[in-house]
């Protein structure tokens, strides 16, 4: 036994002794005087001994022990059992047999209902009935004192309040401890109980009415219903209520127990507004009266407004309304006639308050229209007459708390978390006048920041520092700290609610913060932490790839996500400026801004409406802004940014690369679901495509740049659903200036017309051909899915290119499909056999009589399918060697007119129908041996396609470089024509490797000497392959010599391929050419090669033809 439990054996043995010849077991109510010194002696040594929260745990603890000893005296449980199942034990064995007179006096003494209610609390209803029932015939017993109505108030109103949830620790241990006991000992039955009894029948104790009132009567089992019992209880102790104080709690306690047993069936949630209006009168109430503030009697304050407006957790089963009211009004009228219903002074106690609130809330209930006009046998309107009465006598000044008080109480709720404190903290953040308590308002910001980590809170906050930068008054240093204090709360965010903070505080600001007139210490700070966030990142990331292998892009967010909060526009802005003018920086800004989808665009007006945010929209939003314009923010600081400077070439692709990232969709971690892009396509298309599609234009974004962006847009997966977004970019004017853009660059490699101030190249008709061609087809396909809606657009289109060249027309044949006819030169007709249902003849002055080839020929340059078309349909009768004869020269004279004008991707197609038509027989090139000196016993079958096809090339230069040609093309045009020519001979050397792959670097061809070559290897046509491109090389150094315009580099770069091929082949295969042979090889090519006027090309060359014979030797 420990020192304490000593101490309090000694105090009850001793009263024992003073009780005799009775016991305390015995104890009768009026006794207790007489007994209770050493008792309470030995408790006040105790409680004296330890701290406030170590005595709080005894007086519970010496509650539970005695109400755990009684328990154990009715159920009979043996010593052995006790021991082992009982923590108690010690102590309860310790201390003589007590009866409920000495615990509930000990209750009284020590101001111990609150415990005492808190541990009804945990037992079953049933129970907490029977004990309440010991209480009431308790208090009720002579002599009933003051003492005894306040411990039978206290209890009712602990019962009333429920449960504390706050509470935790050692107290939570004890009730769950007691509770476990209370639920052991109820099934086991007493020694008198029937064995044949179950043990359920064992759970409800006969009333010991011997020990707490012997002169009273025998009673029946009190009923399970609390309210009867309270009720009744009341009524019998109403005459030794003599003081205004009980009177008025005991009236308030009756009223709200009726309430809440019979008004309400859930909980009502009132506003938090209404909340902080009642607790404030509540404490201003406590402060002028007792002098007292704490955060106890706060808590306790929440606890009486949330239990009076809570169902009661004991629904009367016994007691009716009527039955209810007609005591309460009893009591009323019996109160009001000894005048204990008045205020005492000007100033009204916490009781006069509470009275008041609680008839307040029964009238207002009872003149609800589910209430009839009779309750039982009572008139209602008589009922309200009453109480209606004792709210007049307890009239007093609606007094309104002043904003000082009211922010109190909110800071105190939340520095010491009590109920709602979350609640109170979103109202803490809003109220502006709040905010102007300086010192108090950083502080509680400072040291409760979790309570405001929640972004409808955080948003509030940062509209009420706003609101308070923004006054003429403002102290730049106090903004300056609470700006950081909100900002850190902020930075501790998790992502997702960081993006919906984003997104809010772009609907309130794009300057955020900085969205008027702050103090210039508060901008210039902002400044400094927005440079250090970003030179850390580029810095200090060191590219995208550095920034994710070392785990920091998640601190990169972090750090752009808080700048970001402040000034949005800054951020973006800087953000861009990096992405473009840092070298690199651009994909790891790009994954940067992929993390925060909150800074997007702005969300529609209509659904910041919707949550009630329209006042805030309305006083933060810019000046000029359109709230619901939905303009994204990150495009308006990328024109910007491009708009400020002339962007070099690298910088061009740099911010071409950072906005296809940013358009691309964002992927989840799991690659399931598809996140809406940072971009759009369709507002990249509106602010940087279509203002900057002329050649006149002279914008910051160059058609090259124009078109590589909207071809980007294009490129990207298709929308899931339909309509496709480039609907809403304005489809058909935009196919109209793209086929305008193809029309005026016929001849890319010429000077601009006259008033044009971009040039396009042949790269970039490459990129605009391409793009118009999808373009087409994704417009075409909408218009196929709905063709009765598309005829005004698609009629508007036809005729604004009626004018434009027929080839140009083409391009838009996938948008209007079936609509029109394909409109070609009459005398394409002559040469091809096309049906009159789809295809008509335009009369065109360039072609006239005997042209019809050259339209075929663009016919085949312009679509795979065309060329396909113009193939099978092509008019030549192959049995007649005139018809062939003639149709070959005029392809020749076809093919020179055509080349010059080519674009890469054309000429491969012209290429492709000149090889099926040199496959098929159509075409007619005889292959003659200008370049050498006897015909080789080869068989060149398996090569006659590129033979004919170099040396119809080179009859078409032939015809280019003749003198009746040569003054036809600037030199730009010959340089042209070199780069086609040179594509022409990688198309036919890469047709060679295809055919003749060479051997892997570990097979062996040569043959042992004295052997006979191996079978496979005779069977490989190297020595054909070799002739073949000795034809090619000199073929390409003819046209080298004979270009107008001078060697041309892209011809010198194909004779070097094709000498380190030759050289490849002879020493893949050795015994394809002899020494000799290969020595005059080398002799005529160098013959050949020194007809070259550049002196740096011939060297080159000449040296290449050395290394040539070195490494056929």
């Amino acid at each position: 036994m420990d020192k304490d439990s000593a101490v309090l054996q000694g105090g009850f043995l001793l009263a024992n002794k003073l009780s005799a010849p009775a016991t305390l077991s015995t104890l009768q109510k009026g006794d207790w005087p007489r007994v209770q010194q050493p008792i309470l002696q030995a408790v006040g040594e105790l409680f004296q001994q330890e701290e406030e929260g170590r005595a709080i745990h005894w007086r519970k603890k010496l509650v539970c022990v005695l109400w755990c000893k009684l328990l154990c005296r009715e159920t009979g449980e043996d010593v052995e059992t006790g021991w082992k199942e009982n923590p108690l034990f010690p102590v309860q064995n310790s201390l003589p047999e007590v009866n409920h007179v000495v615990l509930l006096e000990l209750v009284k003494s020590t101001a111990a209902a609150e415990i005492f209610g808190q541990l009804l609390l945990c037992l079953p209803q049933a129970q907490i009935c029977t004990e309440l029932g010991r209480l009431a015939q308790h208090v009720s017993c002579s002599p009933t004192s003051e003492d005894d109505v306040c411990l039978f108030l206290d209890v009712w109103r602990e019962l009333w309040n429920g449960r504390d949830e706050r509470k935790a620790g050692r107290e939570d241990d004890l009730e769950k401890m007691f509770a476990h006991q209370f639920a052991r000992l109820s099934f086991q039955p007493s020694p008198t109980q029937s064995a044949s009894l179950s043990p359920q029948a064992a759970k409800r104790f006969k009333l010991d009415t011997s020990d707490l009132c012997p002169s009273s009567p025998s009673v029946p089992s009190p009923p399970t219903d609390a309210l009867y019992i309270l009720l009744h209880a009341l009524r019998d102790i109403k005459d030794h209520i003599s003081t205004s104080d009980f009177c008025l709690r005991a009236l308030s306690v009756s009223l709200d127990a009726l309430y809440t047993s019979f008004f309400i069936d859930r909980a009502v949630a009132l506003p938090t507004e209404q909340k902080l209006h009642f607790l404030s009168q509540v404490m201003s109430i406590r402060e002028r009266n007792d002098g007292m503030w704490s955060p106890e009697l706060l808590q306790a304050a929440q606890r009486d407004l949330r239990a009076s407006y809570s169902p009661s957790q004991f629904q009367p089963s016994r007691t009716m309304l009527a039955q209810a009211l007609k005591i309460i009004t009893e009591l009323t009228q019996f109160w009001q006639n000894r005048g204990l219903l008045k205020m005492c002074d000007s100033n009204p106690s916490y009781s006069e308050f509470k009275l008041e609130q609680s008839v307040h809330r029964v009238l207002k209930a009872l003149d609800g229209a589910d209430v009839p006009q009779t309750v039982g046998e009572m008139d209602v309107s008589n009922i309200k007459t009453i109480l209606r009465g004792v709210q007049e006598s307890l009239a007093f000044p609606a007094g309104e708390s002043s904003p000082e008080v009211k922010a109190r109480v909110a800071m105190a709720i939340i520095n010491h978390r009590l109920e709602d404190y979350q609640d109170f903290a979103v109202l803490f953040a809003a109220e502006q006048s709040w905010a102007a308590m300086d010192a108090l308002w950083t502080d509680c910001l400072e040291r409760n920041r979790a309570a405001f980590q929640q972004h409808e809170t955080l948003i509030k906050l940062a509209c009420t520092l706003m609101g308070k930068c923004r006054s003429a008054t403002a102290d730049a240093s106090q903004c300056i700290k609470q700006m950081k204090i909100i900002a850190d709360i902020f930075s501790a965010l998790p992502l997702e609610d960081k993006n919906k903070t984003l997104a809010a505080m772009l609907r309130l600001s794009r300057k955020g913060f900085f969205g008027g007139s702050v103090p210039s210490a508060m901008a210039n700070r902002f400044g400094q932490e927005l440079n250090m966030a970003f030179n850390c990142i580029i810095q200090g990331g060191g590219g995208a790839s550095a920034a994710v292998s070392h785990g920091n892009l998640g601190t990169a967010v972090s750090l752009v996500a808080r700048v970001a909060f402040q000034n949005p526009e800054a951020t973006l802005r800087f953000c861009c400026q990096s992405a473009i003018f840092n070298k690199g920086a651009f994909s790891l800004l790009a994954k940067i801004l992929q993390h925060l989808p909150g800074l997007r665009e702005r969300e529609p007006k209509h659904k910041a409406e919707s949550r009630g945010e329209e006042k805030e929209a309305k006083q933060n939003t810019d000046e000029g802004r359109d709230a619901s314009s939905g303009r994204s923010l990150l495009c308006d600081c990328l024109q910007e940014t491009i708009r400020a400077k002339s962007l070099s070439s690298n910088e061009e692709e740099q911010f071409l690369r950072f906005v296809g990232l940013l358009m691309t969709p964002v992927v989840d971690v799991e690659g399931m679901e598809r996140k809406q892009s940072l971009l759009s396509p369709q507002e990249v298309v509106r602010a940087f495509v279509l203002p900057h599609l002329s050649t006149t234009s002279s914008g910051p974004v160059s058609i090259e740049l124009s078109l590589q962006l909207l071809h980007g847009a294009l490129c990207l997966d298709p929308p899931a659903s339909s309509p496709h977004w480039v609907l809403g970019c304005s489809p058909f004017p935009l196919l109209y200036i793209l086929v305008l853009l193809l029309n005026q660059a016929p001849r890319c490699w010429e000077q601009p017309p006259e008033g044009a101030v971009h040039h396009l190249s042949m790269e970039t008709k490459e990129l605009l051909v391409s793009v118009l061609t999808t373009l087409g087809r994704v417009v075409g396909g909408e218009v196929a899915s709905a063709p009765g809606g598309w005829t005004r657009p698609l009629f508007w289109l036809y005729n604004k290119v009626e004018q434009l060249d027929w080839t140009v027309r083409f391009h838009l044949k996938p948008v209007w499909g079936e609509h029109f006819k394909n409109e070609v030169p009459s005398s394409l007709l002559a040469v091809c056999d096309l049906p009159e249902q789809e295809w008509s003849g335009l009369e065109l002055s360039q072609y006239s009589q005997g042209t019809g080839l050259l339209a075929w020929m663009e016919c085949c340059s312009i679509s795979d399918s065309l060329q396909s078309t113009m193939l099978s349909r092509l008019s030549l009768d192959q049995s007649r060697p005139d018809h062939v004869n003639m149709f070959s020269k005029g392809l020749l004279v076809a093919l020179a007119q055509t080349l010059p004008w080519c674009l890469v991707s054309q000429w491969s197609r012209l290429l492709r129908a000149l090889r099926e038509l040199l496959v098929s027989g159509q075409l007619y090139v005889p292959y003659s041996l200008e370049y050498a000196e006897y015909l080789p016993l080869l068989d060149l079958r398996a090569f006659s396609c590129e033979l004919r096809l170099s040396v119809l090339l080179l009859r078409v230069l032939q015809l280019l470089c003749g003198s009746s040609c040569a003054d036809w093309l600037p030199a730009e045009g010959w340089a042209h024509v070199g780069r086609l020519y040179a594509h022409a001979v990688r198309e036919t050397l890469d047709s060679l490797r295809a055919k003749v792959p060479l051997p892997s670097p570990g097979a062996s061809t040569v043959s042992p000497k004295g052997s006979a070559p191996e079978a496979g290897a005779r069977t490989v046509p190297s020595q054909e392959v070799l002739f073949v491109l000795s034809q090619l090389f000199c073929h390409v150094q003819h046209i080298q010599v004979m270009m107008p315009a001078g060697p041309c580099e892209p011809l010198f770069l194909s004779s070097l391929e094709l000498l380190r091929h030759y050289g490849s082949v002879a020493a893949a295969f050795p015994d394809s050419s002899t020494q000799l042979e290969m020595d005059n090889t080398r002799h005529f090519f160098s013959t050949i090669t020194d007809n070259l006027e550049n002196p740096e090309m011939k060297a080159a060359l000449q040296q290449k033809i050395a290394q040539l014979t070195s490494v056929a030797a």
